[in-house]
């Protein structure tokens, strides 16, 4: 990989990992356009990782308030509810866990496919327009533990390249009835344990397959990826109740439907 390709697709990685848009249908379009091989797996896990650091950083009053509340002795509404939500995060996870452990084999042979990632794209991306478009009128922000284990399970469908666990998440959060703003905050949450599993199997799999690494290269991914990703986050939210989902819902068809023309005449 040249330079450019790292950077570019660092970049990519950094600004579509949290929005609703499928990161894996980005990373297809420079390789189509510029004829680039695949990057490989240590340049996955550096700016997966690089994306992991962003949503930390962002959620790092949050993460440091809850772990303050669970530190403390005294009990307290504030304690309870801190509880609630790590315990509604590992079970929104244990889906995820389980599904890439009977399914990740499957995926990655019949299921890594441009075309798959194409139409899943499409298909998602036109279910959150559905949904956002019909969403609930009385929206409430309180997540229960019968949401998380529906958006885990809706977290399972993003294994499938193309689907966007962003956006599968938003999306069952929304049809449960939440407030954007709550669906939004509970997917990136949840993207912490997702992408450090992630991570941390690829790690694993370097380590047992003695792949040959350029650090430096890599050390630049993992913060292109991580700047940009924590500048997504912020401005998502920063633009999250002026526009809504349609601007990316939108964006996403167009962009699916894009890839499908580049197919047929590739």
């Amino acid at each position: 990989m040249d330079l450019i390709q790292f950077i570019l697709l660092a970049l990519i990685q950094g600004i579509t990992e949290f929005l609703p848009i499928s990161s894996s249908a980005h990373l297809l379009i420079p390789g189509m356009l510029f004829g680039w091989p695949d990057q490989g797996l240590e340049y996955d896990i550096a700016v997966h990782f690089g994306t992991l650091l962003a949503v930390i950083a962002y959620f790092r009053q949050d993460l440091i308030r809850i772990s303050c509340r669970m530190l403390s002795i005294s009990e307290n509404a504030s304690k309870d509810e801190s509880r609630e939500l790590i315990f509604n995060l590992i079970v929104a996870t244990i889906p995820l866990v389980i599904g890439g452990f009977l399914f990740s084999n499957f995926v990655e042979e019949y299921l890594r496919d441009v075309w798959v990632i194409a139409i899943a794209s499409l298909i998602f991306g036109l279910i959150l327009g559905w949904v956002w478009l019909f969403r609930s009128t009385s929206r409430r922000k309180k997540i229960t533990l019968g949401d998380a284990v529906f958006i885990g399970f809706a977290q399972c469908l993003a294994i499938i390249p193309g689907v966007s666990r962003s956006g599968i998440t938003i999306t069952a959060g929304l049809y449960l009835g939440l407030n954007l703003a709550s669906a939004v905050r509970f997917s990136f949450l949840l993207a912490i344990p997702a992408i450090l599993g992630a991570v941390t199997l690829g790690v694993n799999l370097l380590i047992q397959e003695a792949i040959p690494m350029s650090y430096s290269h890599l050390v630049f991914s993992v913060f292109l990826s991580g700047f940009s990703g924590y500048l997504t986050i912020a401005a998502f939210f920063g633009v999250l109740d002026r526009v809504g989902l349609m601007p990316f819902i939108i964006y996403r068809v167009l962009l699916s439907l894009g890839l499908m023309v580049l197919l047929l005449s590739s």
